[in-house]
């Protein structure tokens, strides 16, 4: 079966994905690390409807030990905060974001996520929108950031900096690189699944069969 030129796959393999072009995010970063810089996020993400959404967490390499949540990061069309949790917290404005049915926030893995922000306090999320159920709702078969990335936009991301220690003192620029990237990934990804039709989405597998 032919496929028009705006038809996607619904999977990718690993090979099919080194192949891409490695991008990553070269727009405006703000690091966020106090109230007062909290107040000027939301005062600058007011009006948006949808929001890039990722978290990142200092690992732990002792079995049963795990960290807090030490990053949140928002994305908009023009720029990509991050918000350093492990030094500001939760506080009343990020809670009454977190929990605003009118804002959606778009990412991978969102319920651990939002596990992950409820043991800082608790709050009662709303507005929260998981690719991975879009991307099953429209037919596609893979589902990791990296993989929809690879599917939706023809892109590489790199998840080299997912390791490191996110409570450093300062963010290395490819932390913040990194970190920007995964949110603003996510409200690309977003924008192409509202925009799909599902019955531009072809099954690798039949296809393969066709030309067999």
């Amino acid at each position: 079966m032919e496929k028009e030129s705006n038809w996607i796959n619904n999977k990718i393999s690993k090979e099919a994905l080194s192949d891409l072009p490695l991008k990553h995010y070269t727009g405006e970063i703000v690091v966020v690390e106090d109230e007062q810089g909290i107040s000027k996020v939301i005062e600058e993400i007011n009006g948006e409807k949808v929001l890039g959404f990722d978290t990142e967490t200092r690992p732990s390499f002792k079995k049963g030990q795990t960290n807090l949540i030490s990053l949140i990061q928002l994305s908009t069309k023009k720029s990509t905060f991050l918000i350093r949790t492990n030094k500001t917290g939760l506080s009343g404005q990020l809670l009454q974001l977190l929990s605003n049915p009118n804002v959606k926030k778009v990412g991978v893995g969102i319920r651990d996520d939002i596990r992950g922000l409820q043991k800082i306090k608790d709050f009662t999320p709303a507005g929260f929108v998981e690719l991975q159920t879009m991307a099953l709702d429209k037919g596609l078969k893979d589902f990791s950031l990296k993989k929809l990335a690879g599917i939706l936009l023809e892109i590489r991301v790199s998840k080299r900096q997912r390791l490191s220690n996110w409570e450093a003192d300062e963010l290395s620029e490819a932390q913040m690189v990194y970190a920007a990237t995964d949110s603003w990934v996510a409200l690309k990804i977003f924008k192409k699944l509202d925009a799909l039709d599902q019955n531009r989405v072809v099954d690798v597998e039949t296809d393969n069969e066709a030309k067999a």
